[in-house]
């Protein structure tokens, strides 16, 4: 583990989640169209029992998604996602109070509406850019942001990704978005977008860079769970990319990830108690 993953921890409306050790983040798609889960949880019931599972097995967030991203995606309209989101959020938060809620969403006015029924994180793919007001509203509430890297939009983001020299790309976005959040505000957590607008060649040359983002001083964020920069290079299918997944998050556990974002929560949960036994 990198030293710098001991010094951070956030505050999610009141809970307190240290990041001394990496936590799991689960991944709750309430999407018919989510490129590896849509479908699967369009209903409260199956949403209560995949977000049991994700806490049994030692999830500490759980993130939201109400419109898909996937590339090529098409988004739905505001009060759309809304619809689909405030009724799942109600019924786990009232179900489990202990787990930290996260909304993945990019629009002020759903994040607001979330924060209002419970939502304690944001998770937002445009970094503050689709959507002036977001900045402003999540240093009010004082909740933690996620704040990912994404060249283009998810319509086109995978057309014609190119770049002189990512690493440093990201690591530019990354000071111009953060020059411009509100004084005082600083819980925030990077995420490089891994898949977002990016050549399997752009995310693996960003992988290798990967700690060096904690030069920001934030906690970092992997997202590399059952993508294209796995399925591509061992030409499989998302459902077959568990192993894959699990490989690169170890590598991202020892470049210093505090969270993985993954759909297979116990996989990870194994990952981080492993590599935790190299540093004992």
């Amino acid at each position: 583990m990198t030293p710098t993953s001991s010094s951070f921890s956030l505050n999610c409306a009141g809970k307190t989640i240290s990041l001394s050790t990496p936590v799991v983040m689960g991944i709750l798609n309430i999407t018919p169209d989510s490129f590896y889960d849509g479908g699967r949880f369009l209903n409260l019931i199956d949403q209560l029992k995949q977000v049991e599972k994700m806490i049994s097995e030692g999830a500490v967030i759980v993130d939201i998604g109400a419109m898909s991203t996937r590339p090529g995606s098409i988004p739905v309209d505001e009060e759309e996602e809304i619809a689909r989101l405030l009724p799942s959020l109600a019924a786990i938060r009232g179900h489990f109070s202990e787990v930290v809620i996260s909304v993945d969403t990019y629009r002020s006015a759903v994040a607001k509406a979330a924060i209002e029924h419970g939502a304690m994180m944001i998770n937002d793919i445009y970094g503050g850019r689709f959507d002036g007001e977001m900045f402003d509203l999540i240093a009010r509430h004082n909740i933690p942001y996620i704040l990912m890297h994404m060249q283009g939009s998810p319509d086109d983001m995978q057309i014609n990704p190119h770049y002189k020299d990512v690493v440093s790309e990201v690591h530019e976005f990354f000071r111009s978005r953060l020059h411009l959040l509100p004084s005082g505000f600083n819980q925030v957590v990077l995420d490089p977008g891994f898949g977002f607008g990016k050549t399997v060649e752009n995310n693996f040359r960003l992988f290798q860079q990967f700690e060096s983002f904690h030069s920001f001083g934030f906690p970092l964020l992997a997202g590399l769970s059952r993508k294209s920069m796995i399925n591509r290079v061992l030409q499989i299918k998302p459902q077959e990319a568990l192993n894959g997944t699990t490989v690169l998050n170890t590598i991202a556990l020892l470049k210093g990830a505090n969270i993985l974002r993954v759909h297979d929560v116990k996989e990870a949960c194994e990952a981080i108690k492993l590599v935790r036994q190299l540093s004992h």
